[in-house]
């Protein structure tokens, strides 16, 4: 009997050690691809990828965003690159700090070597920042970016404006009227920096309006902007994205659950099939 439960805590201890057997590997086989790309393009490439991933001991998904510590990460990984090789982003976040995605966006900028920005699905909020300050936008011709109205948080900086203006100064309690305060220098710094990651690409002028449009509340901070929008703005997008980085995305799986909502069969199709 005792020995039968050795064998049971063993193997217990065994499939609580699988989940991290295949994060290992599953991180191995993102390197080995990431690798493989940089030889091909002769560049460095960068990953900033938030999905959901089942990474603890029980498997609970965790939601990610860009924060502090992936700005530290990227901007060490910008400083390890030499200045006259090209760096390469794979772009896929829902936002997240403003101040972490500018650092980024800044660091980004300042790189002498071209830089290249991939979209494959969407890149949101901070993440659009970031796509802005890129050389050259990549993009799925069905992925996104969206507007970089500040939050002031679960706010829109330009609605709490309109809310004073509209309802008038003497109208509103002092916490609303310092939050108003907040919100129109943080819509003003934005826009500032919008137009200073874009004039190296257009016309002062044309950078300010494009400035104003993704930053003074045309749309709700989720309106998705495509291809055909961005370029209607003036922004210069590429919508043919390599296929390297559709595999890249593929080693970034969405956690499993008991019921998988989306199935198809995992293969390209000919007409033929």
């Amino acid at each position: 009997m005792g020995n039968l439960w050795n064998w049971f805590w063993f193997i217990v201890f065994l499939w609580s050690l699988a989940p991290l057997y295949r994060q290992r590997l599953l991180h191995q086989r993102r390197l080995q691809l990431i690798r493989a790309i940089e030889r091909r393009r002769g560049s460095r490439l960068i990953s900033l990828i938030h999905r959901q991933e089942s990474v603890s001991f029980l498997g609970i998904p965790i939601s990610r965003y860009i924060t502090i510590e992936d700005s530290e990460e990227v901007l060490r990984a910008i400083h390890l690159t030499p200045p006259d090789v090209p760096i390469d982003m794979v772009l896929h976040t829902p936002g997240g700090l403003v101040l972490a995605a500018e650092q980024i966006a800044q660091a980004l900028r300042r790189h002498r070597a071209p830089v290249t920005v991939f979209v494959p699905h969407y890149a949101m909020s901070g993440g659009t920042l970031i796509a802005l300050a890129a050389d050259r936008v990549v993009m799925d011709p069905n992925a996104v970016l969206g507007p970089v109205d500040p939050q002031l948080g679960s706010y829109p900086a330009v609605s709490l404006l309109r809310a004073v203006r509209e309802k008038g100064r003497d109208k509103v309690d002092d916490q609303t009227l310092i939050l108003a305060d907040i919100a129109e220098k943080a819509v003003a710094q934005v826009q500032e920096f919008v137009v200073g990651l874009l004039e190296t690409k257009m016309p002062k002028e044309e950078a300010e309006k494009v400035a104003t449009v993704l930053t003074h509340g045309k749309w709700t901070h989720d309106y998705p902007i495509d291809c055909d929008k961005l370029r209607a703005l003036g922004l210069d997008v590429d919508c043919e994205m390599p296929e390297a980085v559709y595999h890249l995305m593929d080693l970034y799986p969405q956690p499993g659950g008991r019921r998988p909502s989306v199935q198809y069969i995992p293969v390209p199709y000919t007409r033929e099939r």
